[in-house]
């Protein structure tokens, strides 16, 4: 089986990536729950168990669970790849005191790889080091009321949005917001390190002032991407992972022939496009009405060298049909086509179903009425429990990122 291969959203799921949440959840407290983008503070405990039961049920459903702790502790047994850590840590601290940097710096140098891989996920609280500042040190930094020198990634639950898998290459993403930048070049450690992925090919080549974000990224074909343009992925990055992706195999790229843009409203109640449309089968999707007369398709291909042509769509029904080369696709509104339910259950990640086979979805308990839904349109759905991994905005599709599916016959 190739570590990496992914040509489909709905191919039948052999290995994914998870995090498993941790001790970067205890950092969240009320004042900073915007800035690290979660709507409550949510029960730990409650919600590592909620989560080994979703990688439970991948393991059921016949896929291999890797996590992207322990592939990190692989990569950080190396010296070198330690200093580099620690480097990297330092840098994006933000500290300024070039004497208390050193003293961070020697400090995580001085740490296991699991002790490491703590920090890297988990931050680093002001007190752990504080013993190890000097006055020489304190002349250089002002001390305030944040607790962390290097901040926490309660977000790496959602292992969707750092990295994509396209083809056989991956794309590490480049992250919207400040609380999460981290998790990208986790990723990237990860594929150029681990003697796992060491021959696969990653994509990079993001403008600094541009973001893409995995949640805006599904695989529709071989042959299509579907990204969308939302409040987390900037058009010109959009223009960069399509110029990426097309170029020819024998290039460097993946040989996609086209890109579907989908804009959707920018706002944080639909932060990606997989909070309010996924792929469940084929030839169906699911996806929230309350935003369909607000959706803008495009389809964007490469012309001559570096250019792009790109050519608005009707509709959406219609744009797909062109790409997929079918007949007709469904779509299947959540909620029922009820308006009340779907917006409720909308803002409980009902649309953010995440598919291990064909016509076969991962979705939140919770979201009774939309799961009914599925059903009836001959999607068979596999609920878990998700009173608390919720509390971050994201739903299992959000929780996973698919490294191998099996080819659509």
């Amino acid at each position: 089986m190739r570590h990496i291969e992914i040509f489909s959203e709905v191919g039948t799921l052999k290995s994914v990536l998870l995090h498993r949440p941790g001790r970067e959840l205890e950092s969240l407290t009320p004042q900073y729950l915007d800035s690290m983008l979660f709507e409550d503070i949510p029960y730990l405990e409650q919600m590592q168990q909620e989560h080994d039961s979703f990688a439970q049920l991948l393991r059921d459903e016949g896929s291999e669970v890797l996590y992207v702790e322990e592939l990190l502790k692989d990569v950080l047994v190396s010296d070198q790849r330690r200093r580099e850590a620690a480097q990297a840590l330092v840098d994006a601290s933000m500290l300024l005191s070039p004497s208390l940097r050193e003293v961070i710096r020697d400090y995580v140098l001085h740490l296991d790889a699991g002790q490491l891989v703590q920090i890297l996920i988990g931050g680093l609280l002001k007190h752990e080091i504080d013993p190890l500042i000097t006055e020489k040190t304190l002349s250089y930094y002002i001390r305030d009321a944040y607790p962390y020198y290097i901040n926490p990634l309660p977000n790496l639950y959602f292992t969707r949005d750092p990295a994509t898998v396209i083809g056989r290459g991956v794309s590490i993403n480049r992250m919207k917001t400040e609380s999460r930048i981290r998790e990208n070049w986790m990723i990237s450690l990860i594929m150029k390190y681990h003697p796992r992925f060491q021959s696969v090919v990653t994509y990079e080549s993001y403008a600094p002032e541009s973001s893409i974000e995995g949640g805006d990224i599904l695989m529709l074909s071989e042959d299509t991407v579907a990204v969308g343009c939302s409040a987390r992925t900037s058009v010109q990055a959009i223009e960069d992972f399509t110029r990426q992706m097309t170029s020819p195999v024998e290039t460097g790229g993946q040989g996609v022939k086209q890109v579907l843009v989908i804009q959707i409203p920018f706002t944080r109640a639909y932060m990606h496009l997989d909070t309010i449309f996924t792929m469940v089968d084929r030839d169906a999707f699911c996806i929230y009405g309350g935003v369909e007369p607000q959706l803008h398709t495009y389809l964007m291909t490469r012309g001559s060298g570096d250019r792009l042509t790109v050519q608005p769509e009707s509709s959406l029904v219609g744009a797909l049909e062109k790409v997929l080369k079918l007949p007709s696709v469904r779509l299947i509104r959540s909620g029922g086509g009820d308006s009340i339910a779907a917006s409720r259950e909308q803002w409980n990640d009902s649309t953010n179903t995440f598919a291990v086979a064909p016509g076969r979805v991962v979705t939140y308990r919770r979201n009774v009425v939309s799961n009914d839904t599925l059903e009836q349109n001959g999607i068979t759905v596999l609920p878990i429990r998700g009173s608390e991994l919720v509390r971050g905005r994201g739903g299992p599709r959000c929780m996973s990122m698919p490294l191998v599916r099996e080819p659509l016959l």
